[in-house]
């Protein structure tokens, strides 16, 4: 039965709760369907009941418990989210698992390098990907499809879904792009809706859509478990300098991983993964700091972080079958440690090549000259996890982590 107390928009309060009201949730389906909507709620609001924000949309809840998206007006406002970038500090691969994918340790590090996201919902049903870059798919191959979908699914709405994408980032530039823009849409769908999924079944979703989904869940500095799905927060890391230069080359991943199972043997591999978790901690622990984690020998925190970061020896494993195929990635990176850069690595599978620097400056002027020589390139600071929860939702406070 739906009564007055199910029933939310401008008609709820004007019967008593006890009134049977499964003939209007009917009638109002089908005045939905057939365009009608407006004209019912403006007749039938009682004259205290206020009226509803034109950007909000209205659900009815069914005789079944299903929910109905009704839109209050036509024209909906956008919700607009930033969708950062990511970083792989360190990337280890292990051996090939049975489900097909290989065992993975990594430190991902959000950047402030960002596309952006905007997400509308009206009437109707299905699902609407817009973005300028032909190279960005609009179909339901789109991560942001995939997630949307889920999300009305688990949610138990219906409604007609709009996402437009500006694409800011490289596609397939190893900075996690597809991904974060996936996990921007699942945010703004809840904002959207006035409704939240649960910490766990964000989650569920992201790591059902993609291995590095999860990680934009946290933001900051995050340690990569799993195929990289399983994601831990870990202490935030100061506020670096990042230079990203991403050329215009297209590195495979699945070949990548393929060259690198036949350099290896599933047991050197294994070996490999079990030494991660050592240099990582040998590195956030390092003996420059004192245990107020003041540096103990007057360097500033940023500066000593990079230097242990060296010598804990973390590199990406995929620098070594990306790099002989792709030499020109090899000479971007030494571009960027003769720039002064204080660690320089490729991000994920490429063919983004990323420098951490300890000066501003030289950050600015390593982007400068490698822009100059024709590769793409900008400086960026990395953004610890409440920078990056206040700044996803442009002019807003900061939105509940999970």
């Amino acid at each position: 039965m739906l009564n007055g107390t199910l029933l939310r928009g401008p008609i709820s309060g004007i019967f008593p709760a006890h009134f049977d009201l499964s003939w209007m949730y009917w009638f109002s389906v089908f005045l939905v369907l057939m365009g009608s909507w407006e004209d019912l709620s403006s007749s039938l609001e009682a004259p205290d009941a206020g009226h509803l924000e034109p950007s909000r949309p209205v659900l009815l809840t069914g005789p079944a418990g299903q929910r109905i998206l009704l839109c209050y007006h036509p024209c909906l406002m956008a919700t607009v989210v930033r969708s950062f970038a990511k970083i792989n500090i360190g990337l280890r691969i292990g051996p090939l698992r049975e489900d097909g994918f290989h065992e993975l340790r990594t430190i991902y590090q959000t950047l402030d390098f960002h596309d952006v996201i905007k997400v509308e919902v009206g009437r109707g049903a299905g699902i609407e990907i817009s973005c300028k870059n032909p190279q960005v798919p609009t179909d339901e191959s789109n991560t942001c499809w995939r997630v949307a979908e889920r999300v009305l699914e688990s949610l138990k709405v219906r409604g007609k879904v709009r996402i437009a994408i500006e694409k800011k980032m490289p596609v397939r530039g190893g900075l996690g792009a597809a991904s974060s823009n996936a996990v921007a849409t699942m945010l703004a769908l809840e904002r959207a809706l006035k409704l939240q999924l649960t910490a766990a079944e964000r989650l569920r979703i992201a790591a059902e859509v993609g291995s590095d989904l999860p990680l934009f869940l946290i933001g900051g500095a995050v340690l990569g478990l799993g195929r990289g799905e399983q994601v831990h927060a870990v202490e935030d890391l100061p506020s670096l300098d990042c230079v990203t230069a991403t050329p215009n080359i297209g590195v495979s991943t699945p070949e990548a991983f393929a060259e690198w199972d036949g350099k290896l043997t599933g047991q050197e591999a294994s070996d490999r993964i079990k030494t991660f978790s050592q240099s990582v901690y040998e590195w956030l622990s390092g003996s420059k700091f004192s245990p107020t984690g003041v540096p103990a020998k007057g360097r500033g925190r940023a500066e000593a972080l990079l230097l242990d970061l060296v010598r804990a020896g973390i590199e990406n494993d995929f620098e070594r079958v990306v790099f002989p195929k792709h030499p020109s990635l090899r000479e971007i990176k030494r571009v960027l440690e003769r720039s002064g850069a204080d660690y320089v690595s490729l991000s994920g599978s490429g063919s983004t090549i990323y420098g951490l620097f300890a000066k501003r400056l030289k950050a600015v002027e390593a982007a400068r000259k490698l822009g100059q020589s024709g590769v793409p390139a900008q400086a960026w600071k990395t953004l610890t996890r409440n920078q990056y929860w206040k700044e996803l939702f442009p002019g807003s406070g900061e939105l509940r982590k999970i």
